[in-house]
């Protein structure tokens, strides 16, 4: 090969090459104005996340609070001893259904039992008393008809028939009296119902003040509630009040039915009953239960369960705004009451008529652009 021809090879790569790298620039120059088309006024910003929102709608709610209640019971009799003494038996067992007039427990009558006998033999001797006076009596009034005695030993008489008639029916009311007093040393039930708790055991000695047991009739109850003096002004009665369970179910209503007018010194509270009528059996006397007093009603948004985000402890949404132009969306701390349905009701942190973001949360931060959707 000659000179010539090398160099002629070599010119036609190197304008090859040049050929090449212009159509590169071209091809980058085109690229770029694409790219300014899809993002026109925007400098490059790439587009929002697509989201579905659903503006929040108010509702009206209850205002309430809850309060730590105790139930006593309407039909509640508590058994406590007439009489003094140790106690020899015990009938019953706690939660027994016994009838009105069933004995309960047995006090030692014995001592009782001897004064009544006494009284008892004081009477008979009392009677034999009455009985020779009378006899005395008609002896003496037949001398006076026969002018045997004067109308003074006939007078005598009569005033010792009267003073021994009196000594007995005395007696009588002492005897009777005593016998009385014998009943109460068997305790019996007082009503019809459920025997409570027995705090006393056989050999125990009681006192008319000792608490021997209660008998509870199945049935109504009442709460009470002591509400802190500073809410005082807005007790009404027939307020509602429902009693509520752990999981904040209500599972009783009831209404104010009594306002006590003095404060509790000790707790600064104000005692308010509430009848409640447990027809099923649910509540016991002397239970704490939670009772939620209703003081009235108010509008609040409600937002969907599904909207709700829960980090912490904490409840948030995301609500679509606009800003300078762009929608975004922007993160809420919320305070949730109760579900109705499958909403939350809000009671703090977002106003009703709020756009809230209910898909695609996931991939959402605070101030993210948005597209919402229909």
């Amino acid at each position: 090969m000659s000179l010539h021809g090398t160099m002629s090879s070599s010119a036609g790569q190197r304008a090859s090459l040049a050929a090449t790298l212009v159509l590169l620039l071209v091809g980058a120059a085109c690229s770029g104005g694409g790219q300014g088309q899809t993002a026109p006024g925007g400098g490059g910003a790439p587009p929002g996340i697509p989201v579905k929102v659903q503006v929040a709608q108010a509702s009206p709610i209850n205002e309430t609070t809850e309060y730590v209640a105790t139930l006593k019971s309407r039909d509640s009799a508590v058994v406590m001893p007439e009489v003094e003494g140790q106690i020899t038996q015990i009938y019953v067992h706690s939660g027994d259904h016994v009838a009105a007039g069933a004995p309960l427990m047995q006090i030692d009558p014995r001592k009782q039992e001897a004064t009544v006998s006494s009284q008892e033999q004081m009477r008979e001797a009392q009677q034999a008393n009455v009985a020779l006076a009378q006899q005395t009596f008609e002896r003496t009034n037949g001398l006076y008809k026969a002018g045997v005695v004067s109308k003074q030993d006939l007078d005598q008489a009569q005033a010792a028939l009267d003073t021994a008639k009196a000594q007995l029916q005395s007696l009588d009311a002492q005897v009777k009296q005593q016998q009385v007093q014998l009943h109460y040393f068997k305790v019996v039930a007082p009503r019809e119902g459920i025997v409570g708790d027995i705090p006393v055991r056989v050999g125990d000695r009681v006192v008319t003040s000792t608490l021997l047991t209660t008998v509870d009739q199945p049935g109504a109850l009442e709460a009470y509630v002591y509400v802190p003096v500073e809410r005082s002004t807005q007790l009404k009665m027939g307020m509602p009040v429902d009693i509520v369970d752990a999981a904040g179910k209500a599972i009783a209503q009831s209404r104010i039915t009594f306002i006590s007018p003095q404060v509790d010194n000790s707790t600064q509270s104000i005692l308010v009953k509430a009848t409640i009528a447990n027809s099923r059996d649910r509540l016991r006397t002397s239970q704490f239960i939670r009772a939620r007093v209703v003081w009235g009603e108010r509008q609040a948004p409600r937002v969907p369960v599904l909207s709700v985000i829960t980090l912490g402890g904490q409840h948030f949404v995301f609500i679509a705004e606009t800003e300078n132009g762009k929608i975004v969306a922007r993160q809420k701390m919320l305070h949730v009451g109760e579900m109705i349905g499958n909403d939350y009701v809000v009671l703090d942190g977002i106003n009703a008529g709020d756009k809230v973001i209910v898909s695609g949360t996931q991939f959402l931060t605070d101030g993210a652009a948005v597209m919402p959707q229909v």
